[in-house]
């Protein structure tokens, strides 16, 4: 009988919990969504795809994370091929471009401007630099998801130490130089430097950054053109050059070693993203810790990174319409003032809306964290990278055959930028 009475509570039990869930059915549409956020930027995002599964009992977001980018991009290749393609995804502006020539996603733009779309008061509400990283053609195919701008992180209490003041960290390449030179020491007097001004590892965003605050472009207006080989360019690797050779104030690092550095207090200024600095709190900072927008030179013109999210069609579901509907659902209430404030808030990602930044969350974060504001407000001088596919692969190649080979003494800025240049204007002509 005890045994009987057990079985029943069992039941009892499952049953219970199985109504508790939202039950999937017909009235529900389930959509999937791939994306590369993983350890605390993953848990962010599942909490908020969590609370509007939550609040939408007719909607369900099912989000796969594929781990790395350049295993996301593959996988989607490979699924569109298959037409096994999610109902929507991160996706970089280079992808973006090779989708829309493949006629594999929806414009987002047919949705805005839909009865259930976004009023002129809400687009103009957004950041224009994000649009314009969704806009191909004059039609926005996507809509801004990732978005972070670079910072530079400093060490209040070396800064305090050495008689510099905390609140005024170097806003120009020459100051930076100069508070480098003075950073920069050997602190037990063995010949050896033990404490450094900066580092960094071979970064293709930080050279974009440089080139255009020394007052070039990556390419001309219509992206027909690399430009990056000017002489721009050229001052832009002969600076983040000499401060390993010449000045001597830096070293090349590898990885998240340069970060580990600095919160080891080996170092006194390093440059990352705005996402770094959920890294930087889970690594345990020790010291009195600076943000600041990057020094400049001529401009304050800055490179936006991250990805924005498409909906892809799929003509072989005949539920594609209706997850079409759910997936833009799902976009608009991501990129609604509270909830890109919140996402901000949690992951130090940028609102993607200047609204977000009256938020309560935001304007405790730059309480918080002095200089947060400034670095957020280098979006008002922000642009984007160029949105063609063939970026994709000459990033890769600035990387490998400039950054690389320049850092190494193996070329010339002048000689490596030509040389990247030239296979592009090859690839261009194919």
């Amino acid at each position: 009988m005890k045994k009987y009475f057990m079985f029943l509570f069992l039941i009892f039990f499952i049953v219970l919990v199985g109504c508790s869930k939202k039950e999937v059915s017909s009235d529900i549409t389930v959509v999937e969504f791939w994306h590369s956020m993983g350890g605390p930027l993953g848990d962010a995002l599942s909490k908020m795809v969590n609370e509007f599964n939550d609040t939408h009992p007719n909607i369900e977001i099912n989000e796969v994370s594929m781990g790395r980018y350049q295993a996301l991009s593959q996988k989607l290749m490979a699924a569109i091929v298959s037409n096994t393609q999610p109902d929507m995804a991160q996706a970089y502006e280079s992808w973006i471009a090779k989708f829309i020539k493949g006629n594999a996603i929806v414009p987002i733009e047919k949705f805005i401007k839909s009865k259930n779309g976004l009023s002129e008061k809400d687009i103009f509400d957004f950041f224009p630099v994000f649009l314009k990283s969704s806009t191909f053609e004059d039609t926005i195919w996507a809509f801004p998801f990732n978005k972070s701008v670079r910072v530079m992180y400093y060490n209040k209490d070396m800064f305090y130490q050495n008689e510099l003041d905390i609140n005024k960290p170097p806003k120009t390449w020459d100051e930076f130089i100069t508070v480098c030179q003075k950073l920069t020491q050997d602190k037990d007097g063995d010949g050896k430097t033990d404490q450094w001004g900066t580092t960094f590892a071979t970064n293709v965003w930080q050279f974009e950054n440089l080139l255009l605050q020394a007052g070039g472009e990556i390419m001309n207006e219509d992206n027909t053109k690399p430009m990056f080989n000017s002489k721009y360019g050229v001052e832009a690797l002969d600076y983040l050059y000499d401060l390993l050779n010449k000045y001597k104030v830096a070293y090349l690092s590898t990885g998240y070693d340069g970060q580990n550095d600095f919160l080891a207090s080996k170092v006194a200024m390093v440059e990352g993203s705005s996402v770094s600095m959920v890294y930087l709190q889970k690594g345990g900072i020790s010291f009195n810790l600076g943000l600041a927008p990057l020094p400049y030179d001529h401009t304050k013109h800055n490179l936006i990174s991250g990805t924005n999210i498409v909906i892809f069609k799929n003509e072989k579901d005949k539920d594609n319409k209706k997850k079409q509907q759910a997936c833009w659902e799902f976009i608009k209430w991501f990129t609604s003032p509270e909830q890109t404030a919140q996402w901000s808030y949690m992951t130090f990602y940028m609102p993607v809306r200047k609204s977000a930044l009256k938020n309560k969350n935001i304007q405790e974060k730059f309480t918080q964290y002095g200089g947060l504001e400034d670095v957020f407000h280098q979006l008002d001088y922000a642009k984007v990278e160029p949105q063609i596919e063939l970026w994709f692969e000459i990033r890769k190649l600035l990387e490998e055959r400039v950054l690389e080979k320049v850092f190494r003494n193996q070329l010339t800025a002048k000689e490596a930028l030509d040389d990247v240049a030239n296979q592009m204007r090859k690839s261009l002509k194919k």
